[in-house]
Order: C-alpha cells, then sequence, then structure tokens
C-alpha cells in the first residue's frame, strides 16, 4: 500500500479533536477490506479508537498514530485538504501526524503479506484526542489490551531524528484573595490582581531542574484575570501557568518552589495552588536508555535505510509518547518525517521523508526476528 496515497485519503478527511469518527471508521474499514480482525474502542465524546493485529514472532510492537488534529487556523494560502508542490505535501495535519499514521498504517497491511516468521507480533493502534487530553490513548492503555507489549513506535513529526524521551507537564491554576478596599484608598486594601503579578513577573527568578537529556523545566503563565467591583480593590485574581517537568521533578516540588517565590517578592494576597483539572492523568517526563538492545537496532535500520548515522533528540513538550512510556511502562521510540508548521498555516510533510522514514521502521521490524 502505497503511504502518499493513503496520506491524500487521510488529510482529505476532516478530523479536528472531537470530530475523529469519520476518519476513525475509515481506518476501520480499510484494515477490514485487507482482512484484518478489527477492534474499536469508545472514546466519550470522540471518535473511536482502531486496533489490529497481527501475530508474528519474538517481541509484540505497538504501531500507535493520532488521527486528530487542531482546529484550521486563519492565513492558508494553500489547499487545507490536500496540495502537492514538488517534494512537500501540504495539508491540514499532514505533519501531525497523518504523515506518520499513513506510514503506519500502510506498512501494517504490507506486513500482512509476509510469513509470521519474518514479523513480530504487530498492533496497529490509531487513537483520538491526542491534541487534547490524550483521552484515547489513556482508554486504549485503561483497556489491558496493550499489556503484552514490549515496545511502542509512535511516528510523530521528529524530522527523522530518533526521540528517546520527553519532558512531562503541570498544569497550575493559582488563585489570589486579597482585601476589597476603596480604590481611592487603596493601602487600606489588598489588591489581588497586583500582588498575582508580582508572583507570574518572577516566575524567572526559580530555578527548575536540570536533566542531562531532558535538559531544563521551564515556566510560562498562560493566562491572567482579574477585575474591581466598581471603584474598588479587586478582592480576586487567578492565572493558570504552564509548567514542564524534567525528571525528578514531582507536584510537591513544583507547589513548593511557587510558595517559596511569593515570599521571596512578598506577596500578600492569601495564595491557592492546584493542578487545573484534566479528564486523564498529568503527563510525566521520562527517558529510554540509548544502551536498549531495540535502541540500537533501530539506530543500525536508520543507517540501513538511510546511509547515515541517526540523530537523537529530546522532546521539548508532551505528546501520547509520555503515556505510553510511563503510565504503560514500555520503552516508546518516537520517530516520524521531515515537515512543518504544524499547529499553524500551511502545514507541509517532505514526501520524501515519509519514504525514508517507512523503510527505516521496515528495516527495524525486520530485524527484531
Amino acid at each position: 500500500m502505497d503511504e502518499f496515497e493513503l496520506l491524500k485519503k487521510l488529510v482529505a478527511i476532516e478530523s479536528p479533536f472531537g470530530r475523529e469518527g469519520e476518519i476513525s471508521r475509515f481506518i476501520a474499514s480499510l484494515l477490514e477490506e485487507h482482512g484484518f480482525d478489527v477492534e474499536t474502542l469508545p472514546v466519550e465524546g470522540f471518535g473511536d479508537d482502531v486496533l489490529a493485529y497481527l501475530p508474528g514472532r519474538g517481541l509484540t510492537v505497538v504501531l500507535n498514530g493520532h488521527m486528530d488534529t487542531v482546529n484550521l487556523s486563519p492565513g492558508w494560502t494553500r489547499n487545507p485538504k490536500g496540495e502537492l508542490d514538488g517534494d512537500r505535501f501540504y495539508g491540514l495535519g499532514s505533519a501531525d501526524m497523518k504523515a506518520g499514521l499513513a506510514v503506519l498504517l500502510s506498512l501494517f497491511v504490507e506486513m500482512g503479506g509476509l510469513s509470521k516468521r519474518e514479523r513480530p507480533n504487530l498492533i496497529f493502534t490509531a487513537v483520538s484526542d491526542e491534541e487534547g487530553y490524550s483521552r484515547g490513548t489513556w482508554e486504549l492503555i485503561k483497556s489491558g489490551k496493550l499489556e503484552k507489549a514490549d515496545l511502542v513506535l509512535v511516528a510523530e513529526p521528529t524530522r527523522e531524528r530518533l526521540m528517546l524521551g520527553a519532558r512531562g507537564r503541570f498544569v497550575i491554576t493559582v488563585r489570589a484573595r486579597g482585601k476589597k478596599a476603596h480604590a481611592a484608598r487603596p493601602w487600606l486594601g489588598v489588591n489581588a490582581i497586583e500582588e498575582l503579578a508580582k508572583l507570574v513577573s518572577n516566575l524567572e527568578r526559580i530555578r527548575p531542574k536540570s536533566h542531562i537529556k531532558l535538559g531544563r523545566g521551564s515556566y510560562c503563565t498562560l493566562y491572567i484575570r482579574g477585575e474591581a467591583d466598581g471603584l474598588s480593590v479587586p478582592d480576586y485574581a487567578e492565572a493558570i501557568i504552564d509548567r514542564h517537568t524534567v525528571i525528578g521533578e514531582d507536584w510537591k516540588r513544583v507547589e513548593a518552589e511557587l510558595r517559596k517565590l511569593a515570599e521571596r517578592v512578598g506577596v500578600k494576597a492569601e495564595l491557592e495552588i492546584e493542578k487545573f483539572p484534566r479528564p486523564t492523568p498529568n503527563m510525566l517526563p521520562y527517558v529510554v536508555r540509548e544502551n536498549l538492545h531495540e535502541v540500537k537496532l533501530f539506530k543500525r535500520a536508520y543507517t540501513s535505510a538511510t546511509g547515515e548515522d541517526p540523530e537523537v533528540t529530546y522532546g521539548r513538550s508532551v505528546g501520547d509518547f509520555n503515556y505510553f512510556a510511563t503510565y504503560l511502562g514500555k520503552p516508546t521510540l518516537v520517530f516520524g518525517p521531515e515537515g512543518g508548521n504544524w499547529h499553524a498555516s500551511d502545514e507541509w510533510v517532505s514526501v520524501s521523508s515519509m519514504r525514508r522514514v517507512k523503510e527505516t521502521y521496515r528495516a527495524f521490524l525486520a530485524s527484531l526476528v
């Protein structure tokens, strides 16, 4: 099955997160047409996850891709449903990550034509809501359907670099409660907006932990709100703060460093600090050992397919791969094609890069048996 022809079909199907139903049905039907036993796993409010199994020998390898995209942004000059220009194929979700999904799906179908002794045990998975809260992957993990897995391969766009880890993430809500007074006599009150501003404007003074592979953790204020009740000192304000974490940073540490900063800069308001509510667990940081046997085999497969040595990288942000590596607890290798402008207008992916990625995956799977 040609991965590029499949990509064109996937991009033509609109599938922003929360509306993955059509693309889920398309993938399930395609697999059934090729003779696979297909399972669908409901994800409430989202398109069903799709699973298919291919028995082989040796290790059990999960092939994973997400079906959803972000919503269409303004400013497109190309056809968001697909447009080829030289080696670049433009379209919403083309790089993130319908190209990787097409590579894994086409390879899975082709592997079905081999004998069992020529392939490992394979589980193909297409999931929903990666761009939101990873509901699809969390349902997949909770289902127990991957409990026999030994390894997970995720084809997110890495520009043909092998990603062996990623930072984690907390989203934090901070509420500041001050004291109301007449705005003409502000010294009689405690201005919640100004006190909260002391905290968020000094986040760079926190020195997050550094990790040899993942780098350093980081803070970023995403939202702040507060308002006065007429001509009054505002007594309430709130902020939402992003905190990307590395191994060794947990919630207790994050909360403590925020409270220490508040004390250091003299915040007078009473602060409530808590995790922003989400329907799935927090994303934790992880690293895959570079001397793992499967990692060494993957590097050799890359060299065999491309004639070059692979570059190893580590993710600055989060994705479904965090769940596979931490909550499922399986080595998770992320490798996908060259592309650009994901989550922006004129998103594109390299067609030739897709083919190299597929050949690398093919060589790697062959090396496991």
